[in-house]
């Protein structure tokens, strides 16, 4: 056949231009596509593919813990909304309204959900009555919608696919331990199945959710030295309990109210998967969430039994995600096509290799090959395919330790904010002024305070007085 004028594409160094590369890939690995309508974009099979992996691991991780699904409404009434004065106002300016139903001006408007607190509290008010319904530990998977000004695919955009857990307690206590737990769980997936290092902590008053009492959050490093918030879990004490009216009677017959939490994740971990793990040649996988884990290309398949025989490999490895690539294109076009979308391995069979009873196995993190005998396959695919698991978390791991940076004094928190990307630890004195002064001055935001405290001074970064916790610090999508 004729040479393949481009066998891919090619990708944007991520050297030369970062935020190009990434749109780069999102595209030319067909993850995405732009939609009709501004912000708002259509996941193709290769993207929802992965995402429906991460859907059914948390799934399974959250039901582990006696999670329950259901489905809530799209729609919610203004006066539902306007319930709970903080979280309205922090979601204001991201609302998007239905005004009309039909030819009909609606009554009472309402919001496409930016989020289904006010729902849930709604539900729960009409089902808990008494301490025996509690607790009340419920998940959606749905869309939200938020009226955001700069979109991005995975990122940042109008309608985004996620899922929101919604709890109710009979105590604090209770409360808070099912936040800290599911910030556990989520930061627990993200580096077993996704590959990715967590930094695990709490949010300033500052960046947390509006009407939470204490957000926690779990904060990746990208490849570009940017931090990326990939999970967050609320406790709402009793501030929503209060504005919905949700009590129940306890044990001793009085009327108390109910604590609460949440917690999401979204689409937004395929971006993080992108930006921790791929290269200019593409997407790079971890195996855990590829959608092929292998696949099989047969070199020189118009040659008698080479087809066949791929398709044998396949039949082999079919305890897991293996795909036999029998289409017409070239070996080379072949190789470079599944590079791009991330395949984990890849393994070469040709009329050579059969004589040798043996295939070559190419990993697509490391680029390494190597030959085996096919009576060993099944169990190297495996094997590798572990390894690579692990070495991928340790290589993000290695990457966020060295463009992780300490700064005790002002001038040294601009210095490294102007000159270095990644996290910055610094001390914080827990004043709103010194978090906004170092926003305007370094253009750093406050990402954490992390579980594990240090203590690498004694007095605030910004103004110099007796520090109360070390914050992380960065700059963010």
């Amino acid at each position: 056949m004729a040479k393949d004028k481009k066998m891919v594409e090619a990708i944007t160094s991520m050297e030369e231009d970062f935020a190009q590369w990434y749109t780069d890939i999102v595209k030319k690995a067909e993850l995405v596509e732009y939609s009709g309508i501004k912000g708002c974009m259509i996941i193709r099979p290769a993207g929802y593919a992965i995402w429906e992996l991460i859907q059914k691991e948390l799934d399974r991780r959250f039901k582990e813990t006696g999670v329950e699904n259901v489905y809530m409404p799209m729609f919610i009434p203004e006066s539902l909304l306007n319930k709970e004065k903080d979280h309205v106002e922090g979601f204001a300016p991201e609302v998007a309204w239905v005004t009309h139903g039909g030819g009909e001006k609606l009554q009472e408007r309402m919001c496409v959900r930016p989020t289904s607190e006010t729902l849930f509290c709604d539900f729960y008010s009409k089902i808990i009555g008494s301490y025996r319904d509690l607790p009340k530990v419920y998940n959606q998977w749905c869309s939200v919608v938020r009226w955001e000004k700069t979109t991005r695919p995975f990122l940042r955009s109008m309608e985004f696919l996620w899922q929101e857990g919604h709890t109710a307690h009979a105590t604090a206590e209770e409360a808070e331990e099912r936040t800290i737990q599911m910030l556990n769980l989520y930061a627990d997936f993200c580096e077993e199945i996704l590959a990715i290092p967590m930094v695990r902590g709490r949010k300033t008053d500052k960046e947390k959710f509006a009407g939470a009492e204490a957000t926690y959050t779990i904060e990746a490093l990208m490849h570009d030295g940017k931090a990326l918030q990939s999970g967050t879990s609320h406790n709402f004490g009793d501030g929503f309990a209060k504005a919905f009216d949700i009590q129940y009677t306890d044990k001793e017959n009085k009327l108390q109210y109910v604590h609460q939490t949440s917690w999401g994740m979204t689409t937004r971990l395929i971006g993080a998967v992108i930006m921790v793990h791929g290269d200019n040649s593409g997407l790079v996988l971890p195996p855990a969430i590829a959608p092929v884990q292998a696949v099989v290309i047969p070199v020189r398949q118009d040659r008698e039994g080479v087809l066949d025989k791929a398709y044998e490999l396949g039949n082999i490895l079919k305890g897991f995600r293996v795909k036999v690539d029998d289409s017409d294109k070239s070996p080379g076009w072949k190789f470079a096509e599944h590079e791009m979308r991330g395949v984990p391995l890849r393994i070469e069979i040709g009329p050579k290799d059969i004589e040798a009873n043996q295939a070559v196995i190419a990993r697509r993190d490391t680029n390494e090959k190597i030959s085996v005998s096919l009576d060993d396959l099944e169990a190297k695919v495996g094997e590798l395919l572990d390894t690579m698991q692990k070495e991928m978390l340790e290589r993000a791991r290695v990457h966020r330790d060295e463009h992780t940076y300490s700064a005790t004094t002002m001038d040294e928190m601009m210095d490294v904010a102007e000159s270095k990307s990644g996290f910055i630890k610094a001390m914080w004195c827990g004043e709103l002024a010194c978090e906004e002064a170092l926003k305007e001055k370094a253009g750093v935001t406050s990402r954490c305070m992390p579980f594990a405290q240090e203590e690498i001074a004694k007095t605030c970064v910004c103004c110099g007085k007796p520090a109360k916790s070390l914050v992380y610090w960065g700059k963010a999508y």
